[in-house]
């Protein structure tokens, strides 16, 4: 049986050089992967692209590689709780290529099945579709996108084993599949690390075939975006 635990987040993420393109896992700050992050801005690498639906906040998540200069584009859905974000896109410090949520997931899967490119209808007629292929099918315009080629996908899951199988929990069990099967290098951190042949096969959300490096993360912090309660 193949082991691809890491020992921690320094040794997952040997290799990690400037100007790399990197896809990170996570919706909002479900499921994004802490420990690499934190890693990041301890390398301090620069130039780096970033593919993730979102830019995190002010203070965490891909927030801190941007409070650093650290991120020279982002590719992403939504960025609207990032007010560094904001001031960076609108200076004209920060490239951005906003694109809508089902092409960045498809993107993603095309990158993971080896398909090159695909047509998608989202987009046609708008600003998204500037420069872009456009190819009727059956009477109906459709964009031609490029599947991701990224450097690394960093994502974290609930629980893995040391073969690198995955399982992930509830929202957190968002961009972090697709992205786990497209990075030329994925390192996955997980909350539990178990021997191989512990996890019910069933239940296994990405095989490990897909994951180069695993290792179980020192701290995570969960946060929550926009904590919403409601009066008992």
């Amino acid at each position: 049986m193949i082991n691809k635990t890491v020992n921690g987040v320094k040794e997952a993420l040997a290799g990690m050089a400037d100007n790399m393109t990197l896809m990170v896992g996570g919706f909002g700050l479900c499921g994004i992967p802490e420990n690499c992050i934190a890693e990041l801005v301890r390398l301090n690498v620069k130039g780096l692209t970033c593919i993730s639906n979102n830019a995190g906040v002010d203070d965490f998540g891909l927030g801190l590689l941007l409070q650093q200069r650290q991120i020279k584009k982002m590719i992403s859905s939504y960025v609207g709780e990032n007010a560094e974000f904001e001031r960076q896109m609108l200076s004209g410090e920060l490239e951005v290529e906003l694109i809508p949520q089902g092409t960045l997931a498809t993107r993603c899967l095309a990158a993971g099945y080896g398909i090159p490119a695909l047509y998608v209808a989202a987009g046609v007629g708008t600003e998204v579709a500037e420069g872009k292929e456009v190819r009727e099918f059956d009477g109906k315009p459709y964009l031609l996108e490029h599947a991701f080629d990224a450097d690394f996908a960093l994502v974290k899951a609930w629980k893995g084993d040391t073969a690198g199988n995955l399982i992930f929990r509830y929202t957190a069990r968002n961009f972090n599949p697709m992205m786990a099967m497209a990075g030329k290098i994925t390192v996955a951190e997980v909350e539990e690390l178990v021997p191989a042949g512990e996890l019910d096969p069933d239940q296994i959300h990405v095989p490990g075939i897909y994951v180069h490096r695993i290792f179980k993360g020192e701290k995570f912090e969960k946060r929550i975006e926009q904590r919403t309660v409601r009066n008992k």
